[in-house]
């Protein structure tokens, strides 16, 4: 019997391992599919890795290192190269591995399967099906750990961090990034990464167009891209063709939860994470969730925090922490989002961590959080807003201890 078992060998499954071992868990167990801990990490050979962590610049395999090397003084175990075949509101976990099948036991479950990336086939891109059209990620995984170029003129589609990582990694090894295609009237990625992986090189990025064809016999051989409207429909007469061998794919990331929905734990339809608790619990009791399986993030280190949050939550459940009731917090037109969804009763925490994001860029901005009669219980200025920076506000005990009802997170722009 396990105290806890944490799903994925990841940035969230590490830094929760650690967290809980750190808090008095004896028992404890990391289940990862791949050969080695480190999860995405190992592939992102870039820097701006653990500055939030460690105070320092680290590149991701750097930052998974300093987790491994952490587990290497405890006891907590790994099991490498198996697969999770179900979880279940019994807290048994059904494996494979060279060993065989198996059942294990625990006493509370930790999510950290971290997310996927979308394919061709979610967007329906017209056109033929040559060779060469690659998710950012599995081009990044070809270059940085085969050592395979995938191609040598690129067209990339989405303007998501991984997709302007990549027309900087492509261009240090030669290759010719032609265009970063973007079907938002905004970037989906951080403001350094526009600056340092695109500015930088020189490379264009089309915002508020896309990929309307994909050409070619054996190899893509050209793309077509076009303007679009409010409803993102190209507009006819704006097209430009560009000669190319490959096309990388960074139009988002889903979280990896078919284990979630075979436990039955109940999910957010914006986020296509569980819904959680502000101590990270899901909506099974003793099954907790955190990292990109919760909500993609947009730094490894908030990852890592969320992490612990839910070590320390499963902490706390082991001391059979009871609760009398929860507190919905839900958002209005441009918020798409909040984790935490869900906040136990009684309150017994001096502040509470909310995370969201909007659904369009702004300038000066008031958010404010209000009760179900309306009352502002806090409120935070922003100058400036944008989509692919996860937003993150604490409003302290004292201040929602005076609403009615459950919260409701907006924002008017000033």
């Amino acid at each position: 019997m396990f105290d806890v078992i944490i799903i994925g060998g990841g940035p969230a499954g590490l830094a929760a391992a650690n967290k809980c071992y750190k808090e008095g868990l004896e028992k404890i167990l990391i289940i990862e599919r791949d050969n080695r801990l480190g999860g995405i990490l190992n592939q992102c050979i870039h820097t701006g890795f653990g500055l939030g962590i460690f105070k320092e610049e680290l590149s991701g395999p750097e930052f998974a290192h300093r987790y491994i090397e952490m587990l290497k003084d405890t006891r907590v175990e790994v099991m490498l190269d198996t697969m999770v075949l179900e979880i279940n509101k019994k807290k048994e976990v059904t494996v494979i591995n060279k060993d065989g099948y198996q059942k294990l036991q625990t006493k509370a479950i930790i999510l950290a399967m971290g997310c996927r990336e979308r394919s061709r086939g979610a967007i329906a891109t017209p056109g033929s099906r040559a060779a060469g059209v690659f998710t950012a990620g599995a081009a990044q995984r070809y270059i940085n750990i085969d050592g395979y170029m995938v191609g040598k003129r690129v067209v990339i589609l989405g303007s998501g961090d991984i997709g302007l990582i990549m027309a900087r990694r492509m261009t240090l090894e030669g290759a010719k990034v032609l265009a970063c295609v973007e079907i938002n009237p905004y970037s989906g990625g951080l403001p350094r990464n526009i600056v340092q992986c695109l500015n930088d090189f020189d490379i264009p990025l089309y915002l508020s167009h896309t990929i309307t064809k994909i050409e070619g016999k054996n190899r893509v051989e050209k793309v077509t891209i076009a303007k679009v409207d409010e409803r993102f429909q190209p507009i006819k007469g704006t097209e430009m063709e560009f000669d190319c061998d490959t096309v990388l794919l960074s139009i988002g990331l889903i979280p990896e939860n078919e284990l979630s929905k075979v436990a039955g734990i109940e999910l957010d339809k914006r986020t296509k994470g569980p819904i959680v608790y502000e101590n990270m619990e899901t909506s099974v009791e003793g099954i907790f969730a955190c990292g990109n399986v919760v909500h993609v993030h947009d730094l490894a280190d908030n990852v890592a925090m969320e992490a612990e949050k839910a070590a320390l939550g499963v902490c706390e459940y082991l001391k059979g922490r009871k609760c009398e009731g929860a507190i919905e917090v839900s958002t209005y037109e441009m918020i798409g989002y909040t984790v935490p969804q869900h906040i136990h009763l009684p309150l017994d925490k001096d502040r509470y961590d909310f995370f969201f994001r909007v659904r369009k860029v702004f300038g000066p901005a008031t958010i404010y959080v209000k009760d179900s009669e309306g009352t502002v219980l806090a409120k935070f200025n922003r100058q400036y807003i944008i989509p692919g920076t996860m937003e993150k506000i604490t409003v302290p005990r004292v201040l929602l201890e005076k609403g009615k009802g459950n919260l409701r997170v907006s924002i008017e722009e000033k």
